[in-house]
């Protein structure tokens, strides 16, 4: 049986890390990245370490329903799914908020309809979210939520915007919004693979030290702020993310489901203490 792994936004960061932990778990790797250069360089690079997978470049987005399609077809091709984590995100400061919902979390929705009828017993699924909507205190009225919960509806952007109101189009809570429509989903997707013997859970980083994270700390004092609440007195690593992804999607994580696992150096502790 060839095993097949799955590792969105692999062209850089957090989901580079995660892919390379994904690298010994698996038969083959599909690196799945807007950027087909950079995925096609990763895998290259991959491929010339020895690792246990052999690394296959896929050029396209999650937010796309035609690239999940093709994705999916090309995992079913090769073999067996046994682990998906999901990294592809839209970055607030560089997208309206109509691409950061269907990035980061309609995306979601896409991915999981797409792979569902490849899920069998042991195949595991970690679909990255954030601490934001845990900071922000995002908790929607059942109104708001009934909305949320149905992210595949035709309309579902236009909908949650007059559920919210504008407040949502402002990029300081659009990414709350979409990430904790992800916590949502999370616990109804692993009900939802039960039958299948699989596994689903979210993972939430805190400030993890990327380009975008020092970006956003040059220009707000409110993200070098969170970074100095943290109570270890940095920001993260995207090696520390993709180490708790890892043990999510591995054997040892088989009764861990349906959870939200928060990886922020205490920063979430630290606000609740205050």
């Amino acid at each position: 049986m060839t095993t097949v792994g799955i590792a969105t936004g692999a062209g850089r960061g957090t989901g580079q890390a995660c892919a390379s932990r994904l690298a010994d778990l698996v038969d083959v790797l599909l690196l799945v990245d807007q950027d087909e250069a950079a995925v096609a360089a990763y895998a290259k690079d991959l491929s010339s370490q020895g690792r246990k997978a052999v690394a296959e470049p896929f050029a396209g987005t999650t937010a796309d329903r035609d690239d999940v399609a093709r994705l999916a077809g090309r995992a079913a091709e090769l073999g067996t799914l046994r682990a998906v984590v999901h990294a592809e995100s839209v970055t607030p400061e560089e997208a309206d908020w109509r691409t950061v919902l269907q990035g980061d979390f309609v995306a979601t929705a896409l991915l999981a309809e797409a792979l569902r009828p490849l899920a069998t017993a042991g195949t595991a699924f970690v679909y990255l979210a954030s601490v934001s909507p845990l900071i922000a205190h995002v908790d929607p009225d059942p109104a708001v939520a009934a909305v949320l919960d149905d992210p595949l509806r035709e309309d579902f952007l236009d909908r949650v915007r007059d559920a919210v109101g504008p407040a949502l189009e402002d990029p300081a809570w659009v990414y709350p919004w979409a990430t904790y429509g992800v916590h949502r989903f999370v616990p109804a997707e692993a009900v939802r693979l039960g039958p299948a013997g699989a596994r689903a859970c979210s993972l939430s980083p805190g400030a993890i030290d990327t380009p975008e994270t020092r970006l956003e700390m040059a220009r707000h004092a409110s993200v070098r702020e969170l970074i100095e609440r943290t109570p270890v007195g940095r920001p993260g690593r995207s090696e520390e993310v993709a180490a708790v992804a890892a043990f999510l999607l591995s054997d040892e994580a088989s009764f861990v489901n349906g959870v939200d696992i928060v990886v922020d150096g205490g920063l979430c502790a630290a606000m609740r203490e205050e």
